[in-house]
């Protein structure tokens, strides 16, 4: 294998991590990141600088502590969608409107990097714009319209 596949996903919470309402999401956010280390295909996640969640990550360019990031390397494309759709993320995954706010853009992009290389987080968000303003592209892609990957 060649390549894997990064995946950037932002979201935008209703009520900051440390209210009420938000406390069964923030209650499951370690629980769900231990089962997606030991997933079929899982590479690497983002953390803190104290191996906390990436929801405790932000990114320079976005004035908003209501945005919270995830950011992943993957071994394929079917690795990341069994996490996130058929594994215990998916019931999670299903309720994320009662925590976050239904997104008017682009919140995750997509793309192949060569295996063992792990992009930084100004070029996963610097992806996320370029799709946002031009479309899918190599450069990144949602995941309803993804790329194959290079051959080499």
């Amino acid at each position: 294998m060649t390549h894997h596949l990064a995946q950037l996903n932002l979201a935008r919470l209703r009520r900051p991590l440390d209210h009420t309402e938000t406390a069964e999401f923030v209650a499951a956010i370690e629980p769900i990141n231990a089962l997606a280390e030991v997933s079929r295909g899982f590479v690497w996640r983002l953390t803190d600088d104290h191996g906390r969640s990436a929801s405790h990550v932000s990114i320079d360019a976005i004035d908003d502590p209501l945005v919270i990031v995830n950011y992943t390397v993957w071994e394929d494309l079917e690795s990341l969608r069994h996490y996130a759709y058929r594994s215990g993320h998916g019931s999670y995954f299903r309720r994320r409107r009662e925590w976050f706010e239904k997104p008017t853009r682009a919140m995750n992009v997509n793309w192949w990097t060569p295996a063992g290389v792990i992009p930084g987080l100004d070029d996963a968000y610097q992806r996320l714009e370029h799709l946002r303003a031009n479309g899918p592209s190599d450069t990144g892609w949602p995941m309803t319209e993804p790329r194959d990957p290079p051959r080499r």
